[in-house]
């Protein structure tokens, strides 16, 4: 009856015969450890062009001038481009947020005499038969200019066209139009015309396409988003990451300057522009249409907890390190203070009458917070302690979550561990980056950890096999096999992990900084990636309550390459087990439960798993690593679950 689960086993060209275990005892007469909701997550960053040229639906690069070079991603074009025809103009402080637009000088310009055309971000994805919405922001001085808009493929022919009529305007006016694409193209770009006789400022620049999530105007990719949703995802952290720190405080994420009306959102460098030399993107900046209120909005979508990440007054300690005196602090712990009345707060309140008038009235209910990220020493120490003083005080339930560095042993952390235990931490934030054998070797890495004192969030883990840095190889079968393994550890001890989260999420596949990624996209297309299917086992299988599962009176935690969980579903009355062979043979390991009976049915088996360790998914093949689902009869006696080597297998098994 376990042939479906043996299918496909290959082994050097051989099929291995299981390998017999002592009995797996399953104790289901003790149920007190529950299993938090908010126990697997996803952890968001602006990287790889995951918010601008990602998730953040906007096909426009640089829509309002703000980047270094103003003209960046734009081309003038025309008979008529003479010298000062295009001219950028920055009103300084008048205009802080948004200094600079464009000056066109149209004269007497007919069809194709001048116009501008943006590349977008690697180009623009169009879809054949679908709108796209346009916008801008415009002053005319002169007669009316007509706007002639064209959506274009790769050999610039016009796919999509519209016209636009512009009348004189002292005063900033916001005109829309739509264009339908007659073709799916996944390099396309954008081109507008104009005609006509007078001098036009334009800014905010905008193309959206129609099929954003939940078909928000001018929202998020809906694939990229469905691919969260489909994770089912406890809490959602966000926007960092070293987002957060800044390369030095002054490109620090700063929550303020990202709510409100978008023409009023302060762009900045992404601190990844120019991080690593090899993956240099000078043209990656931060437009902050995804904005702390869209990051909210997203986790009341998805049904997960918000988790916001802000600064403690530290920059990044890999590039500057650099401080804010602990007597200039107030400001940055005043941002955490409004904060929380922005998800919070009455809309009487300043901060909740903004969110009110974004468009949500009721509050987002915020619970956690996140004060630093990945920051370490006594001088991160010492401010964690201004920040938790000033908002236990105000907000005592909001759980805080602090930092343990970058590292997940060493002086570094074991500092941190001791000041913060002694500090009495809501949440320790632990991060792992290493090889696959260090997931494997610790599974067991919070068996033994104090059970009274403060919780864990496993906030940025993945598994690095060797090479991947460069790109070349991303994501393999080994890679989320370890982690599968390690997160058993996680979950048996979800008494003290109470979050944890794969980091980074998201990966353009032409404009990615870091390696490995969870999920990957080019501009029409997104696939998940082996390691997100083991989240998503993980995460949609998740249970109520940890059910002790021992071999020899011990976890399974790597003996014979064996990792098991074991949890209960409460309210759907299941056993559900979670079994990782990590070695080269086929398994076969006896069960024995005590304390409850099988039910009627049958197991709703799934099972992850390649034909190779190296093996990937890609945009041509993105299932080639995914999960199949079957269904296995309940045994009458001998309970034995068949592991072929290398796989991940979850049973759910129905109780009385």
């Amino acid at each position: 009856m376990w042939k479906s689960l043996l299918t496909g086993l290959v082994l050097t060209g051989s099929t291995l015969v299981a390998q017999e275990q002592q009995p797996l005892q399953i104790d289901l007469t003790n149920l007190k450890d529950e299993i938090a909701p908010t126990m697997w997550g996803v952890f968001f960053e602006d990287i790889n062009l995951g918010a601008d040229g990602g998730i953040y639906a906007e096909l426009i690069k640089n829509r309002s001038f703000e980047f270094y070079k103003p003209l960046m991603g734009w081309k003038t074009i025309g008979t008529l481009k003479q010298e000062g025809g295009f001219r950028i103009i920055n009103r300084g402080l008048q205009a802080e947020r948004n200094p600079r637009f464009l000056r066109v000088e149209v004269k007497n310009a007919g069809a194709g005499a001048i116009g501008l055309e943006n590349e977008g971000f690697r180009g623009m994805g169009l879809k054949q038969n679908l709108r796209y919405d346009f916008s801008t922001w415009y002053r005319l001085e002169g007669k009316p200019i007509t706007l002639q808009l064209e959506l274009l493929n790769e050999q610039e022919q016009v796919v999509g066209t519209t016209k636009l009529q512009l009348t004189a305007s002292d005063e900033w006016q916001k005109v829309e139009a739509s264009l339908l694409s007659s073709a799916t193209v996944p390099k396309g770009k954008f081109r507008c015309w104009m005609e006509g006789d007078g001098q036009l400022d334009l800014d905010m620049i905008s193309l959206f396409p129609s099929d954003t999530w939940k078909g928000r105007k001018g929202g998020l990719r809906a694939d990229m988003v469905q691919k969260l949703a489909d994770l089912k995802p406890g809490f959602v952290r966000f926007p960092g990451g070293c987002i957060v720190e800044g390369h030095e405080l002054s490109t620090r994420y700063q929550w303020k300057k990202t709510v409100g009306p978008l023409e009023e959102r302060q762009v900045i460098i992404n601190r990844w522009n120019t991080e690593f030399a090899h993956r240099s993107a000078p043209d990656y900046f931060q437009s902050f249409g995804l904005g702390f209120f869209e990051y909210f909005q997203l986790a009341e979508d998805l049904g997960s907890e918000p988790l916001p990440i802000l600064n403690c007054g530290m920059a990044c300690q890999f590039n500057t390190g650099e401080l804010v005196p602990l007597d200039q602090l107030d400001e940055y712990v005043q941002d955490a203070l409004d904060l929380i009345e922005f998800a919070n707060g009455d809309v009487s309140t300043k901060w909740g009458k903004l969110r009110a008038d974004m468009g949500h009235p009721a509050p987002f209910n915020l619970k956690y917070l996140g004060v630093g990220n990945e920051n370490w020493g006594p001088q991160y120490v010492e401010r964690l302690q201004v920040f938790t003083k000033a908002l236990k005080a105000r907000y005592p339930d909001i759980q805080l979550i602090s930092s343990a560095g970058p590292f997940s042993n060493g002086p570094l952390f074991d500092y941190l561990d001791k000041e913060l235990r002694a500090m009495k931490a809501d949440l320790i934030d632990e991060h792992y980056y290493r090889k696959p054998e260090w997931f494997l070797g610790n599974a067991n890495r919070y068996d033994n950890y104090d059970r009274k004192g403060p919780k864990i969030f496993a906030g940025e883990y993945a598994s690095h096999v060797e090479g991947i840095s460069n790109g070349l190889v991303r994501n393999n079968w080994l890679a989320a096999l370890s982690e599968a393994a390690f997160m058993t550890g996680l979950e048996r001890n979800s008494d003290i992990v109470r979050m944890a989260s794969y980091a980074p999420l998201f990966a353009h596949l032409e404009g990615w900084q870091w390696t490995p990624d969870l999920i990957w996209v080019d501009n029409l297309n997104s696939y998940g990636t082996p390691s997100y299917y083991v989240q998503q086992l993980f995460s949609t299988n998740r249970g109520t309550h940890v059910v002790k599962a021992l071999q020899a009176g011990k976890p399974l935690a790597g003996q014979d390459s064996l990792y098991v969980s074991a949890v209960w579903d409460d309210a759907k009355k299941e056993l559900v087990l979670k079994m990782v062979n990590a070695g080269d043979a086929a398994v076969e390991l006896p069960l024995q439960l005590k304390g409850k009976k099988p039910g009627k049915g049958t197991i709703q088996a799934m099972q992850l798993q390649a034909d190779s360790l190296q093996a990937a998914n890609s945009i041509s093949a993105p299932r080639q690593v995914a999960p199949q689902v079957s269904s296995l009869p309940l045994p009458k006696k001998a309970w034995k679950a068949n592991l072929p080597a290398r796989t991940l297998t979850v049973w759910r098994i129905p109780m009385k």
